[in-house]
């Protein structure tokens, strides 16, 4: 009979053999083998999302390829449905092209790209997108991707390719060369996919159309698959500023990034690694990190120890380093996000485009950030539901995961009863007649997740939002008010100057008299500068007049400011009517003295070129008099950087009840 020892022994032998059975199974996994199985993570979560997803990848890279050899992208996307949910692909692009030996690589291999280690602006940074689009297309249709590319100069290369996924290495067939009629330099890919084409807010139209509104240097052309072919032409030769690769920033770091810059540094001492391998530190500033970690600037960076890379991420942490640089960004810019709005946004005749806004650069984790929003609203665009919010990060639409988003977040949290839109409880997407754009740039946008849909929710860019948003929104409050006055005030004017002629007709008929001239008593009675701009549209240029009407008591004097785009402005903008200065930033000032009660002054300009539409010429302000009476322009604001005139009053500014003015002249004229 067994003894409790031999049981023991048995037990563990038992336990030994399945510890040595699943040491037999287990073995390394690919890259490619764990997206194959966990495909929702880079966003191919459903049949409709996957083929977009797999457009968008192609279509940022043209992108990133086209800006960093500083050529004007044209893009052509073409769905052919074959039927049973499966889909042909067809993306192509004017960019530099691929050199032959990599591209193999390029679109066989997850996690092989050149933007990866570079920070640095730009769409792809890991080197997934678009080998995980082949590697689905192969999964879900079990065909390769055809790919042709050409590089200047060079004759064309064509190949089928076809991912391994134990290998995470590509597998090449019909690797050709052959020659590309028309084509100087670019890339096309070919490549199959189960999918399922929908429309609306979710679909390719749509991805397409906002990437044109933030791109606006590029043209795209779509072919969908009924075959309608739609044509998002460019709307500026103007290319976005280029980028620049930075160092690494030590806000933010962690001990384990600093033990691994450390171990790979050429640096031969400590103090020559802070300063040499990242950005802002300087060697004063070195000096007194080492001094305050306590350790020796002579200490070779691959002997760091972890308690002294702790010590200098602490020291970090007590000093004060500059914001990262910023060269490394390329926000779109003002103007641009207003031209790339006007130029696709035209079918729906918006009223307004508030001025968009462009925040400071700032910095989360180390990576410099900036935020871009800007709010059209009025026309065609639907005011009995939620406004329609667009999000960009990186100058690539995020079409997905809304609720999830930073963005979306920093635009429910802001109360917009009070700038003019109707929110229910003062929180949620507020209601109206608006779109709400909304970019992030940064060298490392934080995503949720790999499937680059939402931002994450960091303070630092939740706030930097809530600014951006509350300066758009006070830009739309006030034009709304402007209009609402100038619409009130028009109406009394209408009917003073319909009603005053009408008495002084009658009465000069019955006293058999001259009839009056009206000018002044009706100056009197309104009691208000009248700034009125005029815009006549050519085809490359725009006529701009802002004529401003005295109807005062007295003599008046006041500046004119608004902003212009410097790339339209020619030597009528230097010539026109008490012109003063342009700044760097286009803000112009006109100086007006000595205006006669009951008269007029214009100003005139033309600005040219394609810049010229995106010139808002109910964007004006006046400094030195009291903007209450002025109807049609705002106060300077104070963050303008520019200075205006002191304001100038009368008595007669005082006079407020204009009712019984228009009584006391209607009586005089009867007394005459």
């Amino acid at each position: 009979m067994p003894s409790a020892k031999d049981d023991i022994i048995t037990s563990t032998a038992a336990k030994k053999s399945i510890a040595e059975d699943l040491a037999k199974k287990q073995r390394e996994i690919s890259v490619t083998e764990f997206f194959e199985k966990n495909k929702h993570i880079l966003g191919f979560d459903s049949r409709a999302k996957s083929l977009l997803m797999g457009i968008k990848e192609a279509v940022d890279n043209s992108l990133d390829a086209c800006e960093e050899a500083n050529i004007l992208p044209d893009i052509y996307v073409r769905i052919d449905d074959l039927g049973e949910d499966e889909y042909r692909i067809i993306e192509e692009d004017n960019g530099p092209g691929i050199v032959h030996k990599m591209i193999p690589n390029v679109f066989g291999r997850l996690l092989f790209g050149s933007r990866f280690h570079a920070l640095r602006q730009s769409r792809g940074q890991q080197g997934i997108g678009i080998s995980a689009t082949i590697m689905y297309g192969n999964i879900t249709t079990g065909k390769a991707v055809h790919v042709k590319s050409m590089i200047e100069g060079d004759i064309a290369r064509q190949m089928d390719i076809v991912i391994d996924t134990k290998t995470n290495r590509p597998v090449v067939s019909n690797d050709t060369a052959f020659i590309w009629e028309g084509k100087e330099h670019g890339t096309y890919i070919e490549y199959y996919i189960a999918g399922k084409y929908m429309n609306g807010k979710q679909s390719v139209y749509e991805y397409l159309k906002n990437t044109a509104i933030v791109n606006p240097h590029a043209r795209i052309t779509f072919v969908d698959p009924k075959g309608n072919t739609f044509v998002f032409e460019r709307a500026t030769d103007i290319m976005p500023i280029k980028s620049k690769e930075i160092k690494p920033h030590p806000e933010g770091m962690e001990i384990g990034q600093l033990q691994k810059y450390a171990q790979n540094t050429a640096q031969k001492n400590v103090k020559a690694f802070l300063t040499g391998d990242f950005s802002r530190i300087t060697s004063r500033i070195a000096d007194e990190v080492l001094e305050k970690s306590g350790v020796s600037e002579k200490t070779k960076p691959d002997k760091l120890t972890r308690d002294q890379c702790k010590d200098i991420i602490k020291a970090l942490g007590t000093v004060k380093i500059m914001a990262p640089p910023t060269d490394c960004l390329s926000p779109i810019g003002d103007n641009l996000i207003k031209k790339g709005l006007m130029h696709v946004l035209d079918g729906m005749r918006p009223d307004y485009y508030a001025p968009p806004v462009t925040r400071p650069p700032k910095s989360v984790n180390g990576n410099p950030f900036v935020v871009e929003a800007g709010i059209v609203y009025g026309g065609d665009i639907p005011s009995d539901g939620p406004v329609q919010i667009l999000r960009f990060a990186n100058r690539v639409p995020l079409l997905y995961q809304p609720g999830a988003c930073a963005i979306t977040k920093a635009v429910s949290n802001l109360d917009w009863r009070r700038y003019g839109l109707e929110q229910r409880g003062g929180k949620g997407v507020p209601y109206g007649p608006a779109i709400i754009l909304v970019h992030i740039a940064s060298t490392k946008v934080p995503f949720t997740s790999e499937g680059k849909e939402a931002v994450a929710d960091f303070e630092e860019i939740a706030s930097e939002l809530n600014l951006a948003l509350r300066q758009c929104a006070r830009n739309l409050k006030s034009h709304l008010n402007k209009n609402e006055r100038k619409k009130k005030t028009r109406a009394k004017f209408e009917i003073v100057q319909e009603i005053l002629p009408m008495i002084a007709q009658k009465s000069a008929d019955f006293l058999d008299r001259p009839v009056p001239d009206l000018d002044m008593t009706i100056s009197k009675i309104m009691n208000v500068i009248w700034v009125e701009p005029t815009v006549e549209k050519k085809k490359r240029s725009r006529d701009i007049t802002y004529t401003v009407f005295n109807y005062t008591r007295d003599v008046r004097s006041m500046r004119i400011h608004t902003q212009v785009p410097k790339e339209s402005v020619n030597l009528s903008l230097y010539s026109s009517l008490g012109f003063v200065e342009m700044n760097e930033d286009g803000k112009v000032t006109w100086e007006l003295t000595d205006i006669e009660p009951s008269k007029h002054v214009d100003i005139k300009f033309e600005l040219t070129g394609e810049m010229a539409d995106t010139f808002s010429a109910g964007d004006v302000y006046v400094s030195g008099i009291n903007p209450v009476m002025v109807m049609g322009a705002d106060a300077l604001p104070g963050d303008w950087g520019i200075k205006g005139m002191e304001i100038k009053t009368y008595e007669s500014d005082l006079l407020v009840d204009e009712d019984d003015d228009a009584v006391e002249e209607v009586e005089n004229l009867d007394d005459e």
